[in-house]
């Protein structure tokens, strides 16, 4: 399971064969890793795919994304390192334009639903 949360939400909850996930961040160890928006991607993706285990899910089961860019001009490589997470697995996805996220300097936020029986 991911660190204890940046606010009052839970990061995973499960609602019988829906799992929801809060939005990652490119956080490790409580920190925002280093190397920009490829690598913070790859983090979020990681920690999506920590939050899943725990409900015994995974990556494959997600079913919808939502990504969250504090500039546009970052969607190629989110895209890259998103691509590149997920595989072959293709979940509907939307990308939104924002102006901040909570962590400061955070590109990124990813959040998920996944369905596992």
């Amino acid at each position: 399971m991911s660190a204890k949360p940046l606010g009052p939400y839970t990061p995973v909850v499960r609602a019988g064969e829906w799992i929801v996930c809060s939005g990652q961040l490119g956080l490790s160890d409580g920190a925002l890793v280093a190397g920009g928006v490829g690598a913070e991607t790859t983090q979020a993706v990681a920690n999506l795919a920590g939050l899943l285990e725990s409900e015994g899910a995974s990556l494959s089961d997600i079913v919808k994304t939502t990504v969250f860019l504090t500039d546009m001009n970052d969607f190629a490589a989110m895209n890259e390192a998103y691509v590149a997470g997920f595989g072959d697995h293709r979940p509907a996805r939307s990308t939104i334009g924002v102006a901040a996220l909570p962590v400061a300097g955070a590109a990124v936020e990813i959040e998920a639903w996944a369905r596992k029986a």
